[in-house]
């Protein structure tokens, strides 16, 4: 069997599921991503005029009977729909037949943040309105947060662990980080990790938007989302969901299945200072980066691209580099970065699994995708955004990061397979 430098078991990505604005399918998701062409427009799925922001990364060409029965559609929240679909686009991308495997030994982390809210806004509006009798029958089974894991584990006939992560807006990046750790010690073979979120609802619309956290760029939706520019003015929502096959790389070999990536890192932290901003000494998310990087035996000098969180918050996004600064030393002037939110929008619990998928295609195309919104000229943050057009590039290790408000650190670091 073959092993890390600790002894542990070697973990890749054999298959990628991608349900997004920019996309549906790793395919679409790639060429959005290649070509810098966001997903951020006019909401159509509710009158938005009475909300100060009107645009979100909204996916439009969303038919949830192409992945699963009509029945099972019209009981479960739109992030669940979301999850199963890319789970299913993760399972037919890697190859794999659940059924075959012996059971127990795959596994299921979905990371949300607010889960089935969306459904449930609907369900009481309903009830006040209508009465109870108009209640969907399975709203107690269908509102409970771990719904988008049980019906992909219902589907599927996953018989291993079962779990869902909430830890905000790095719960995606969470769940890819344990799914690691458990198929390296031997738990499972197999886990598809990953989260699914759809937020875009009036009730988080204009709550988000009250504390002024949105962009209220309406007129110019794709260019709205500006994380690291001077002229940020925060974020747009996003929905949808992104699932990574995680395998023991003996068993993707003996089934040759094909490898994106090989997950060498893994490190999260607690600021436990305040649910909106980073402790004043940014030491928490710092050892979170330097773990993952410890983890995956690399140094600050070995990172060929970096994916950020990029919340185009102006105070946010000024510590995110410093964070950079401080965890990669004189290293990360020589390395360059790129946001996706701006295309995607913040897909919150799942934004950290979209951006890991476009992590595995970056390195399967050699190309990195860029940052939108962000003339050369409008960083004044001295790094390597990639503005506006992405580039070829020979990378062999990444490193992707999320934060989540409430003071949640996660980072993963992928690393190009070698036999």
């Amino acid at each position: 069997m073959q092993k890390s430098k600790q002894g542990e078991r070697r973990v890749v990505i054999t298959g990628l599921g991608v349900v997004s604005s920019i996309g549906i399918g790793k395919e679409s998701f790639w060429d959005s991503l290649h070509a810098g062409r966001s997903g951020i427009r006019q909401i159509t799925s509710f009158d938005f005029t009475s909300y100060d922001c009107q645009i979100a990364g909204e996916i439009s060409d969303f038919d949830p009977t192409d992945f699963m029965p009509t029945q099972t559609a019209r009981r479960i929240d739109r992030f669940a729909q979301f999850g199963l679909a890319a789970a299913r686009l993760a399972v037919n991308d890697a190859g794999l037949d659940v059924a075959r495997e012996d059971t127990g030994t795959v596994g299921i982390i979905l990371g949300t943040s607010i889960g089935t809210l969306c459904y449930a806004e609907r369900q009481i509006a309903l009830f006040y309105e209508k009465g109870a009798k108009r209640i969907n029958p399975f709203f107690s089974t269908s509102v409970i947060p771990s719904s988008a894991a049980t019906q992909i584990m219902l589907d599927l006939g996953i018989h291993g662990p079962s779990q869902t992560l909430t830890t905000a807006c790095a719960s995606g990046t969470g769940s890819v980080g344990e799914a690691f750790h458990r198929v390296r010690d031997g738990e499972s073979d197999i886990i598809l990790a990953g989260g699914a979120e759809a937020p875009i609802t009036p009730l988080v619309l204009s709550t988000l938007s009250a504390i002024q956290l949105l962009s209220v760029a309406n007129d110019t939706p794709a260019r709205a989302y500006r994380a690291f520019s001077k002229d940020a003015a925060g974020f747009v929502l996003g929905e949808g969901s992104g699932i990574l096959i995680l395998e023991e790389l003996e068993h993707a070999l003996r089934r040759d299945a094909k490898i994106y990536a090989e997950v060498v890192g893994y490190g999260s932290s607690s600021d436990a200072y305040h649910v909106m901003v980073f402790a004043p000494s940014l030491e928490y998310p710092v050892a979170a980066i330097r773990n993952a990087l410890d983890e995956a035996h690399i140094t600050p000098a070995d990172l060929g691209y970096l994916n950020p969180h990029g919340i185009a918050i102006p105070t946010n996004d000024r510590s995110e580099v410093d964070i950079f600064k401080l965890a990669l030393g004189e290293a990360i002037s020589k390395i360059p970065l790129s946001a996706t939110k701006p295309l995607t929008g913040h897909v919150l619990g799942g934004g950290g699994a979209l951006e890991l998928i476009g992590c595995c295609l970056m390195l399967e195309h050699r190309f990195l995708h860029p940052t939108i919104n962000l003339s050369p000229d409008h960083s004044f943050y001295g790094l390597d955004f990639i503005p506006e057009t992405g580039r070829p590039a020979d990378v062999d290790a990444m490193l992707s990061v999320s934060f989540g408000f409430g003071g949640y650190n996660a980072a993963c670091v992928l690393r190009r397979y070698e036999h």
